[in-house]
């Protein structure tokens, strides 16, 4: 009985899943209808979730990496129970306003965990939310207690193991011996454009145990005990991440099995009844669901809300043994931060000289880390560089993995408690991990590297922004100014290209207390990632007594130094340090009678967020003469000067000299502002 209701239930599936595709004339047939097996077996068999309350937090996560195969992710959840798949949703695959776009888009309710679709991210931001597991388990677990206890699936295919975000985020946690990390790969030999053997042909086991993972193979990707008995024997590996490799067929039962033109087609009309009649399914029967296999998977329903309830119990034993741990995990869970948690604040002091905006970063993000439990993150192997080590937060490495003096470590926990993540060199899985930190929920991860290696990380802050998650990203090193390394090092087009992008928030603080302006706002965000633009350099801290309050970031962009109560000639813009500099202007040009307005513009986003009337009252439609200074591509300028205004920034790559040079020979300096201002006055 069991195992016909177990095999009915595949098939439908497997129909279901190819109705979808069908109806919309469009989408990827070949996984679902090989990996459906897999596909039961985590849901039906495996995972702890429950379809009632998909926000439950202990529940086990499931990242569809291979996210092409996203019908069948969507009818999983509908025959799950999951309410907001229903079978309506399914027929309106890749519709507009859907739950069920050609690709999963991040939809907690839905169930759905991670926006997938281009190939690798999902299997890094699986790393990131094993990561987050191992962490909160760590701090919080007590003896007889495994508060956080779940696991970490992701379906992969030869795509995702052919990007190098997944082989980066794959070093990375085999190295932190991620053992809650199970990935079954859909190993049926073929790509979009062949089989890959004309391009993959590696030893993919002795790749992933080199790695540190364990391997195991299913021979025969429909047989269902076999997947159970591997993700078992998976599941007992504690100190290492599983690959099981599932040897299948694409297009299983199709005229079109283990054909490359399966993959990203929809089946015709001719070839779907043949299919059908493999499959023993009715031909006249679109989204034909037996009852039989739908009680069988809503048995889920009933087996999560007891696993739920399970939890619950346990959590309010734990509540009573450890009140203070629970209330503060609480706060984790909801995303609450503590109560004046941005009172004592580092403020900088023009007497104390100048200070780069990275160090004042740096003094900043230490002071909310000690506020903030949930802050946690690290660089790409440059903390000295981007200042972003949390002193005293200990290293988060494999229990027993690193002695005690180990270069590099941070005083503090050593072990999954530690709050400083050495990512290495790997940018783009540092991106994705991220990513994952932040769908898990729970913490609110940061990462570092140089602005002009943000390009590394591009398509992971892209799946960010699209995401919503809560990501904080601290790019130093901004601009040309900071010399002698050079062009390849130095960022031009980086900033106007991610203020291009949409749902992510740009800060290019000028100073000091704009750069702690500038962290309570990534804090506070909640449905964006955040990205901090901060300076190698020195720079001066502006005398906040003489001009604009640094709280003015907050908007986006402020007037910083004005000719109140008149009209403005001119209107200087300028963001990061170019606003030192255009406030020596301001103190020259108004020496010499012309009113001039200073508005420091940290942030493109924020101010288009104000209401039309602040926007106006800064930039004002009847001052025409305006002049925009940043050290970096003119690109997007040109809304904000309009058509008589002038933009100095810089549309050529940098030089290798000192930064003192470079801006001055690129043009970025007080005498060609001054020289520029004149001529647009005249």
């Amino acid at each position: 009985m069991e195992a016909s209701v177990d095999q009915l239930t595949v098939k439908t599936i497997r129909m279901l899943a190819l109705d979808t595709i069908q109806k919309a004339k469009s989408g990827h047939p070949g996984l679902p209808l090989g990996a459906a097996p897999m596909g039961y077996v985590l849901f039906r068999r495996v995972m702890k979730h429950n379809p009632k309350n998909p926000r439950w937090f202990d529940r086990d996560r499931f990242i569809l990496s291979a996210g092409h195969g996203s019908a069948l992710l969507y009818t999983l959840l509908y025959l799950s129970g999951y309410e907001k798949m229903s079978l309506d949703e399914l027929k309106s695959f890749r519709q507009w306003g859907s739950h069920t776009p050609g690709h999963p888009e991040r939809c907690i309710d839905c169930g759905i965990e991670a926006t997938t679709g281009p190939l690798g991210q999902g299997f890094a931001m699986g790393v990131g939310a094993a990561i987050a597991e191992a962490h909160l388990a760590a701090r919080f677990n007590r003896p007889g207690f495994p508060i956080i206890n779940h696991y970490t699936y992701a379906l992969v295919s030869d795509g995702d193991l052919m990007e190098g975000v997944a082989q980066e985020a794959a070093s990375l946690a085999g190295h932190l011996k991620l053992g809650k990390l199970i990935y079954l790969f859909d190993n049926n030999r073929v790509s979009l454009s062949g089989e890959t053997s004309i391009c993959f042909t590696e030893n993919i086991r002795m790749h992933f145990e080199a790695y540190g993972w364990q391997v195991l193979e299913v021979k025969d990707g429909n047989n269902l005990e076999e997947l159970v008995r591997a993700i078992q024997e998976a599941q007992k590996d504690e100190s290492r991440p599983s690959l099981i490799m599932v040897s299948t067929h694409i297009g299983y039962g199709s005229p079109k099995q283990d054909s490359f033109e399966v993959h990203g087609s929809p089946l015709k009309p001719e070839e779907v009844v043949e299919t059908r009649k493999f499959f023993g399914w009715p031909l006249d029967q679109d989204f034909y669901v037996p009852e039989e296999a739908l009680n069988h998977m809503r048995e889920i329903i009933r087996e999560g809300e007891e696993k739920e309830k399970e939890w619950n119990n346990l959590f309010s034993s734990y509540t009573r043994e450890f009140p203070e741990l629970a209330q503060e995990l609480t706060m984790l869970i909801k995303g609450e931060l503590p109560p004046r948690w941005d009172e004592g604040l580092p403020v900088f002091d023009p007497a104390s000289g100048d200070i780069a905006t990275r160090s004042a970063g740096g003094k900043v993000l230490n002071a909310l880390a000690d506020k903030i439990p949930s802050l946690i993150g690290g660089s790409a192997d440059l903390d000295p560089s981007t200042n972003t080590v949390l002193k005293g937060k200990g290293s988060f490495q494999a229990p027993g993995s690193c002695p005690p003096g180990t270069q590099g470590l941070v005083e503090g926990p050593l072990g999954y408690e530690g709050r400083n993540i050495a990512f290495g060199v790997r940018e783009h899985a540092m991106g994705a991990i991220l990513n994952g930190i932040a769908i898990h929920g729970g913490l609110i991860p940061f990462g570092a590297t140089f602005f002009v290696f943000s390009d590394y990380m591009r398509p992971a802050t892209r799946v960010a922004a699209l995401s919503h998650c809560k990501v904080i990203y601290v790019w130093t090193h901004d601009s040309v100014a900071l010399g002698e390394d050079g062009p390849t090092h130095q960022p031009v087009e980086q900033l106007m290209s991610f203020r291009a992008m949409p749902n992510l928030v740009c800060i290019r603080p000028a100073d000091a207390n704009e750069t702690r302006e500038a962290w309570k706002i990534a804090i506070e965000r909640k449905e964006e990632p955040v990205a901090l633009i901060l300076t190698r350099q020195n720079v001066p801290v502006i005398d906040r007594d003489k001009y604009g309050k640094a709280e003015g970031l907050r908007k986006g962009a402020y007037i910083i130094a004005d000719c109140a109560p008149h009209l403005p000639q001119l209107i200087i813009i300028a963001t990061g340090s170019e606003v030192s500099l255009a406030l020596e202007a301001y103190e020259k040009l108004s020496s010499e009678g012309v009113r001039v307005r200073v508005v420091s513009m940290p942030s493109c986003e924020l101010f288009e967020e104000q209401p039309e009337a602040y926007r106006r009252e800064v930039l004002p439609p009847e001052v025409k003469k305006r002049i925009a200074i940043e050290a970096g591509a003119t690109l997007g300028w040109y809304k904000y000067v309009g058509e008589e205004g002038k933009v100095i920034g810089i549309d050529r790559f940098g030089a290798s000299a000192p930064g003192k040079v470079v801006l001055e020979k690129l043009g970025i300096s007080l005498e060609n502002l001054l020289a520029q201002a004149r001529s647009l006055l005249e």
